[in-house]
């Protein structure tokens, strides 16, 4: 087939404002920006109004550039300036964007290989020193494999001891039906691995698990995996400068190693947890958490009890709903709820071309969606001290996106009043995790299916029995009620300096970490997803992540190239650190008083999540000062 019809065909399917933007990259001219910028309200796709002739005149000048890189004929490629790159970020987000995200967009844009974000030594160690093992990682899922692989680059021998018997952490773990991601695939993927191929844009389970297990065969990071280990105990040895570390195999032996540098990448979405309700174990059905579903239950035909309306309620629930005699759900408080008209949509034939093909239309697509589902959002989550309505908003911008989810809820159960009165938040939005629409308001609205707001009062053999004393008789019982995430590491036991156990440390759910990944006193030791790097109103974890060790990476260059046996950060600056995040979430929607959420310890701290901009936190792990540090 001739290049140039390929090259039509396939470009009619790219985003025009993405297109565009690699345009402008490849050619340096700005003229698009003016022409288009009218026609862009917000980074989504859905927000582009271009009339058709300026995309065909799109399309056709990236045809013609593309048809002489491909017969190496020279572009008018001009490297952008600050200016220019303000300008196209603005344009993409559509909406001003602050001069700040200029050096991380521009790292973005060469992030085609793991060099780019790889700490390069200064000065080579001596390697005559390293032992086997040198490096412990716990956990084989989406950080344990990044640390992985930033390790392999530097040269520093590694272990991972992983539980499970495959990688992939919680996208190995949560089976249930429905499960998938609730942030955009292509953003969603590591910046140096990303996978044009994804087949919808939200994509479910199988094909994450996938993502990572193929990330896992292509660093071959396999032979060095323990699998079926589990870590039970990590103590630091003193004289010798070294973590012992004590785990279990699956077969219940034992065994002990050492490591000079620990790191745990265990995460927070892993242990599950289930409501503290009085009668629970008489259940006589099967009852299962989402987090531990097993693939012989069989929901067709049954009457199920589902406890829970959160992140994995909204999965399950319409996904058994169509093929269950009942289905009731109890719900505690509502959430809000989005819709996103590309939550169900396959991704074409020609974006997937686009993305693969057209050179920095990836790069532009992932800082349009970083813009629409984190950074972009982050002004409507801090408090305006002026705003006349606190108890329903915290300002002019998160009102307006509470009218918008809020009049997508009426539309959706405009003849269901009963219903809506159950499903309206009476917080701000954003204080819980905000919900992708999955068909949840048109399954409320099936003749087979309650939602149960009245407060439980226990389980009995028979079902559940609500505090007006109606039984919900059930055949099955499925709790979609979260993890432990209060209990963070557990249920190792890490013993640092003097024999202090980290949650000793901690205290029982209050964990604390300086950028979310060293605490003093315990040498050597980096934690990846730790306290305040979870993300709530939106976002990406493996980003966090892909910080984290970055500066984890930064510090073990410092040990290693100036010989020192230890590496620990101040007290001082992880009080600090820990004071300006309590201070920024003072100020912030997680605070308010108006609901619950799972963030908040039980004194109403919030360790969980993170207050900063991710633009914020790559900029903290981006440097390296060693005079945060101690070094012996």
């Amino acid at each position: 087939m001739d290049e140039s019809i390929i090259f039509r065909r396939n470009l009619g399917a790219a985003d025009p404002a993405t297109l565009l933007l690699s345009l402008v990259q490849l050619t340096g001219e700005r003229h698009w920006l003016d022409e288009a910028r009218p026609f862009v309200r917000g980074p989504m796709s859905y927000q582009e109004f271009m009339p058709e002739e300026l995309r065909v005149a799109v399309r056709a000048r990236m045809a013609e550039v593309l048809a002489d890189l491909g017969t190496g004929g020279q572009t008018v490629f001009a490297p952008l300036d600050d200016a220019l790159l303000s300008e196209m970020m603005s344009f993409a987000a559509g909406e001003a964007v602050a001069d700040d995200y200029i050096a991380m967009m521009r790292e973005d844009l060469t992030c085609d290989s793991l060099a780019s974000r790889t700490s390069s030594w200064r000065r080579p160690p001596d390697r005559s020193g390293l032992r086997e093992s040198e490096v412990v990682i716990i956990g084989a899922g989406m950080s344990g494999l990044y640390a992985a692989i930033q390790l392999r680059e530097a040269g520093l021998p590694f272990v991972i001891l992983e539980k499970n018997d495959a990688v992939g952490g919680t996208w190995y773990e949560n089976v249930y039906p429905g499960c998938g991601v609730d942030t955009p695939n292509h953003f969603y993927s590591y910046a140096f691995e990303p996978n044009h191929d994804w087949s919808h844009y939200f994509a479910k389970r199988d094909e994450l698990w996938r993502y990572f297990e193929r990330v896992a065969d292509k660093h071959d990071l396999r032979r060095q995996i323990r699998f079926g280990t589990e870590v039970v105990e990590a103590r630091y040895d003193e004289p010798d400068a070294l973590w012992r570390i004590k785990a279990q195999r699956a077969d219940g032996g034992v065994f002990e190693l050492s490591a000079r540098v620990l790191i745990s990448a265990v995460g927070v979405l892993n242990r599950p947890k289930l409501p503290d309700i009085e009668g629970l174990a008489s259940f006589a059905g099967p009852a299962l958490h989402t987090a531990q579903w097993e693939s012989s239950f069989d929901w067709r035909g049954r009457h199920v009890a589902m406890i829970g309306t959160g992140a994995s309620g909204h999965q399950v629930g319409p996904a058994i709903a169509p093929d269950v005699a009942r289905l009731m759900i109890f719900q505690r408080s509502p959430h809000w709820v989005v819709p996103n008209p590309n939550y169900h949509e396959g991704v074409s034939r020609g974006k997937k071309w686009a993305l693969g093909h057209i050179p920095f239309y990836l790069r532009w697509y992932r800082f349009q969606l970083f813009w629409g589902f984190a950074d972009g959002l982050h002004a409507a989550l801090c408090v305006d001290p002026d705003w006349p309505h606190p108890d329903r908003a915290l300002n002019a911008l998160n009102e307006k996106h509470r009218c918008f989810m809020e009049r997508h809820m009426r539309e959706e159960l405009a003849d269901r009043p009963d219903l809506l009165e159950k499903v309206v938040p009476d917080y701000p939005a954003y204080g819980k995790r905000i919900l992708i629409d999955n068909h949840w308001f048109k399954m409320l609205k099936r003749d087979n299916v309650d939602l149960i707001t009245d407060a439980i009062a226990g389980v009995e053999p028979r079902g559940v029995r609500t505090r007006d004393g109606k039984l919900w008789e059930a055949d099955a019982l499925v709790f979609a009620t979260g993890f432990k995430v209060s209990q963070m590491l557990g249920p190792m036991q890490i013993f640092g300096r003097h024999g202090r156990e980290l949650h000793e440390v901690w205290g029982k759910d209050d964990a604390k970490a300086y950028l979310g990944l060293t605490v003093p006193g315990f040498p050597n030791f980096f934690i990846l997803t730790g306290p305040n790097t979870g993300l709530a109103h939106g976002g990406n974890q493996i980003f966090m992540t892909e910080c984290g060790v970055r500066h984890t990476m930064l510090a073990l260059r410092v040990l290693y190239e100036a010989g020192h046996r230890t590496i620990e950060c101040r007290a001082d600056v992880y009080e600090r650190y820990n004071r300006e995040v309590d201070a920024m979430h003072a100020r912030m929607v997680w605070t308010h008083k108006g609901m619950t959420n799972w963030y908040r310890n039980r004194h109403g701290r919030v360790f969980a999540i993170t207050p900063w901009r991710l633009v914020d936190y790559w900029k903290m792990t981006s440097r390296f000062d060693p005079a945060e540090y101690e070094f012996a």
